[in-house]
């Protein structure tokens, strides 16, 4: 047990630990334990960290708070059992994600809102400096702290190809992808968004040439997810048919990409479950567009382009819909209109670090800008200001100065939380998930995945390089 015993005794008469199986006694005297538990699953070295991270897992599902996928749920709407009358959230928490999650789930709880996704993308693990165990950990922990039961949909979002390395060595890009997948299964990510969208070659003469590098890989990772998913789950799986920031996607490129997804993934494992969901360009770019003065610019959504393309995904191929990426940004008047659309599910991540950033105390954002001079002037456009520099650079510096985060003053990180939870209230009304708790009731079935201890505290990722992927 070696690192588990001092945190076991950290918890006191809260639980018991018999034969590796973990029972909550106390589970309101056990909630005071568990942000100190939480930070040691971030802040943590090696076998302590990894430890914090299995218990919190463990003492989640003794207490029926249970990692899932959305899978079901997302079919039934695209058979049309469930109408397309909200808009699931997939939200990035890049910094303090404890402390975020906690709000979502109090503002879940208020709403009685079902379908919300906890999401980190593979670039975001880098920057960020959260492997998939460690983000997990923190959702579960809020949702311990905050009194949530039942299931919680934590998702990776753009595991995504570099073309760069691609280009260099196939084989080994396509396996640290796959690495990943492992990794996120191991840590309770039931839902994977697989983006080879990267590798779309416009210079094809045919939407179907262009499209076919990126639903042939597409497959063979929906069919690497299938091999590894534990029994009684099917992972909810998402592709990509145009990187954020190109042009609008079309019914032809949705067309082309999911006949030969079909077509491929029953040639390579016949009968297998495919994709839920496709990822769409609509017009936005992740992050914004940020002006000389460091303000953002208004950016124009296609909602018909959404909606003609979530009703060809829905009626065409049984799919929830379209997935819209970079929109947190957006005013808050737009996202009513995602449910006009019928998206199926909106992804949401500057903002809230944008809100953190507004909230941190001068000398700390002093030395973060300081730190982004030093490392990252190589990012810098020729024609950039410095407030466009620092606002499209300063999420490199979330994973170098992650404990000092964690350690602004209370009073800080308690303003940062109300503004959190104000926006999160307003998002999730805007989206429909008022009183969408039933859906979950009805259509999501928790099944229990036992972890394992050697897969938390035995985990050697290496950092890399992801500065040109998506987030």
């Amino acid at each position: 047990m070696g690192a588990l015993d001092p945190l076991l005794a950290s918890l006191g008469p809260s639980v018991r630990w018999v034969e590796g199986q973990l029972t909550v006694l106390d589970p309101e005297a056990l909630q005071t334990h568990i942000p100190a538990l939480a930070e040691k699953a971030a802040l943590a070295e090696g076998p302590e960290k990894g430890a914090a991270q299995y218990l919190i897992r463990a003492t989640a599902q003794a207490l029926g708070i249970i990692p899932s996928s959305i899978h079901d749920l997302y079919m039934a709407r695209g058979r049309g059992e469930v109408p397309p009358s909200f808009t699931v959230p997939a939200i990035n928490l890049r910094a303090l994600p404890f402390l975020a999650a906690r709000a979502v789930f109090r503002v879940m709880r208020e709403l009685n809102a079902g379908p919300v996704i906890f999401e980190i993308a593979r670039s975001e693990i880098g920057y960020t400096d959260q492997r998939p165990a460690e983000y997990a950990a923190q959702v579960l922990a809020a949702a311990i702290v905050e009194g949530h039961r039942g299931p919680v949909f934590i998702q990776g979002d753009h595991f995504q190809v570099s073309a760069k390395r691609y280009a260099k060595n196939p084989e080994a890009e396509l396996q640290a992808v796959r690495d990943l997948i492992a990794e996120a299964l191991k840590a309770g990510f039931f839902n994977i968004d697989i983006d080879t969208s990267t590798l779309v070659d416009l210079s094809q003469p045919t939407v179907q040439e262009q499209q076919r590098l990126n639903y042939t890989l597409t497959a063979q990772l929906t069919h690497y997810v299938r091999t590894l998913e534990p029994e009684g789950i099917t992972v909810s799986t998402g592709g990509e048919i145009g990187e954020v920031g190109g042009h609008n996607s079309t019914p032809e490129e949705l067309r082309a990409f999911m006949d030969g997804f079909n077509a491929t993934l029953a040639e390579i494992a016949p009968n297998t479950p495919g994709l839920s969901k496709i990822s769409i360009q609509t017009g936005t770019h992740h992050g914004g567009v940020v002006l000389p003065d460091g303000s953002l610019a208004k950016v124009k959504v296609d909602f018909d382009t959404l909606r003609l393309l979530s009703r060809i995904a829905r009626e065409e191929y049984g799919l929830a819909g379209a997935v819209q990426h970079g929109a947190s940004t957006l005013p808050e008047e737009a996202f009513s209109k995602f449910v006009e659309a019928e998206a199926a599910e909106v992804h949401l991540a500057t903002n809230f670090m944008n809100i953190l950033y507004k909230h941190m105390p001068d000398d700390l954002k002093a030395e973060i800008y300081a730190y982004l001079d030093q490392h990252h002037q190589h990012e810098r456009k020729p024609d950039w200001t410095d407030e466009q520099f620092y606002y499209k650079t300063r999420k490199r510096a979330l994973g170098p100065f992650k404990k000092q985060i964690w350690a602004m003053p209370t009073e800080v990180k308690a303003r940062i939380y109300q503004d959190w939870e104000e926006q999160f209230r307003r998002l999730f009304r805007l989206l429909g998930l008022t009183n969408t708790r039933p859906l979950l009731d009805t259509y999501i079935h928790p099944v229990v995945v036992a972890p394992r201890l050697e897969d938390y505290v035995n985990l050697q990722a290496e950092a890399e390089d992801t500065r040109d992927l998506a987030d």
